[in-house]
């Protein structure tokens, strides 16, 4: 794990610190990012294994993109988010300096890079975000979108699911800090970013269900992730699409 990470992701949080790492040399196995995103028929190649590791026949990619998304998000952003808003610190995520690594069936598993970047002390949430928004996920889920005709919204809902929580979390562990806090307003509740429509942003969605008996209000994912297209996986408990709460809103 990067030293810088270490004293926020210790005890059981340690395994999401570690899906970021710093050398001055990447694995040899490691992909660029920026080849990703250039290279057509190396992304479509690992989607397709990936289509293979989750048994979907077809050639209906979306849900199979959706998948390999949100392994991707899960190994990038609680680092990287972390950073920039707990540490207000920006690791290099231009494409061009970040290489990943996969485990078995091309599940995203480990980003790398060859320098930690630099302290951004005072900087706004957009200056902080920019790299990793604008210049990393912006144009790889372009690329997925033209791969696969997934809707950028459902990529874009992914990406919200888990900076939401690592935000929340950063937001508690700091005494909720006024950084933090401005960055989840400014990340995923502002409807706009200046001129430009914010991606991450929906209306938030609350359902009620039984639960021992009793109603309980949920929040629903701001995106159906498409999980329920795979093979024997269903609707999540908190689907927008799922049948009892496609007509909830709030």
């Amino acid at each position: 794990m990067i030293s810088l990470l270490a004293p926020i992701f210790q005890g059981e949080w340690a395994a999401y610190g570690e899906t970021l790492a710093c050398s001055p040399r990447v694995p040899a196995d490691a992909v660029r990012v920026a080849d990703l995103i250039a290279d057509p028929a190396l992304l479509a190649g690992l989607l397709r294994q990936h289509a293979r590791h989750l048994r979907v026949h077809g050639t209906d990619l979306r849900p199979v993109a959706s998948a390999w998304s949100l392994h991707y998000l899960n190994a990038l952003l609680p680092p990287v988010a972390a950073a920039a808003s707990l540490l207000q610190h920006g690791f290099p995520m231009a494409p061009a300096r970040v290489w990943l690594t996969f485990a078995e069936g091309a599940v995203p598993q480990c980003f790398h890079i060859t320098d930690e970047g630099q302290p951004l002390h005072g900087a706004g949430t957009a200056e902080r975000y920019a790299a990793l928004l604008q210049e990393h996920l912006a144009p790889l889920f372009l690329q997925l979108t033209r791969l696969t005709r997934i809707a950028p919204k459902i990529l874009w809902g992914n990406a919200a699911r888990y900076l939401e929580p690592v935000l929340e979390q950063g937001l508690a562990a700091s005494g909720q800090a006024p950084a933090v806090a401005q960055d989840l307003d400014h990340l995923l509740h502002q409807p706009h970013w200046g001129r430009d429509d914010n991606p991450m942003f929906t209306p938030p969605r609350r359902a009620v269900r039984l639960e021992a008996g009793a109603p309980a209000s949920i929040a629903l994912h701001r995106q159906c992730c498409l999980y329920y297209l795979l093979p024997e996986e269903g609707y999540c408990a908190a689907c927008p699409l799922a049948p009892e709460f496609r007509k909830t809103r709030a």
